[in-house]
């Protein structure tokens, strides 16, 4: 118990708690032999649309306990590899940079213990805390962040603060480079903004549909770690219809974890993040598709090339 304290010292912990991805137990030893952590961050702050993505972490972690073990595309059962869940992380409401520094904290003392932090949200803004936290041990030369996104997030500053929901990709930037995938929802600042630095390359969700193929351009952009970014309204809203801003014309499901494993067999994946759940009282079907995915993507990560079963 003693290392575990020292190396989650100022982590919410809550031993024996049965509030846990796929219902897993959290004590000691389950973070000892754990290889990824859930960090639940129930905050909405900057949201301008419709709000309620602060009660995505826990429909999620709730649905996850229906999922089954097996994961057929890559014969593992995911469970196994560890998965440890923290407590959510108390909010502070008077300050989205005070509580992207509070995730950079979690993510970072994840991070030194050498586990897989996955972020669930929650708002997008919250993923900068975790790309700050893996900006102090990369360089922006061996880091991607692979975006998942209806929308570009690349305003500089959105209602006077450059920390906001509409800016997470443009504060990213800061530290990596940005493949951006399924957008369809900008403002012509961003395009303008976007077309000029070589750091940011946009695959819109029309240009998808019209040409599946440019989705292997993608993966070439990518350097060798990355970190993978996903707000669900990525997703068309005919399959994930619980987002505050559900834009028309999304990506498929399939579409989505086809970049995702491509990525997983080619990249090293650092870390990645499930956001913008907004459950939807009476329909679960969006509170387990986020399940799942997150699911498929530790089946992604821990049984690619980079980190073996």
């Amino acid at each position: 118990m003693a290392v575990v304290n020292d190396q989650l010292e100022g982590i919410p912990l809550d031993w024996g708690s049965p509030y846990s991805f796929y219902g897993l137990k959290n004590d000691p030893e389950s973070w000892e032999k754990a290889r990824a952590v859930i960090i639940p961050v129930p905050y909405d702050g900057t949201t301008t649309y419709v709000s309620g993505t602060r009660e995505g972490p826990r429909a999620v972690i709730l649905a996850s306990r229906e999922l089954e073990p097996y994961d057929e595309e890559t014969g593992t059962e995911p469970w196994k590899f560890g998965i440890f869940t923290l407590e959510e992380l108390p909010v502070v409401v008077s300050s989205p940079e005070e509580m992207v520094a509070l995730v950079k904290d979690v993510s970072l003392r994840v991070i030194q213990s050498g586990k897989v932090p996955v972020l669930l949200g929650g708002e997008h803004l919250m993923s900068l805390g975790v790309i700050q936290a893996i900006g102090s041990g990369y360089g922006k030369e061996e880091v991607t962040i692979l975006h998942f996104d209806a929308h570009a997030d690349l305003r500089d500053e959105y209602q006077s603060s450059r920390y906001s929901n509409a800016c997470v990709m443009r504060r990213a930037l800061e530290f990596f480079p940005v493949v951006s995938i399924g957008v369809r929802s900008l403002t012509r600042e961003e395009h303008e903004f976007a077309i000029g630095n070589s750091d940011v390359n946009i695959f819109f969700a029309q240009n998808i549909w019209e040409s599946p193929e440019i989705l292997d351009e993608a993966i070439k952009l990518l350097n060798p770690h990355v970190y993978v970014t996903i707000d669900l309204d990525v997703l068309d809203p005919s399959i994930m219809p619980a987002v505050g801003t559900p834009e028309p014309g999304g990506i498929t499901w399939y579409q989505l974890l086809k970049i995702l494993r491509h990525t997983s067999e080619t990249r090293k994946i650092i870390g990645f993040d499930v956001m913008e759940l907004r459950p939807i009282p009476g329909n679960v079907a969006p509170d387990f598709t986020a399940a799942r995915l997150i699911y498929k993507m530790l089946a992604y990560v821990f049984s690619s090339p980079f980190y073996g079963e």
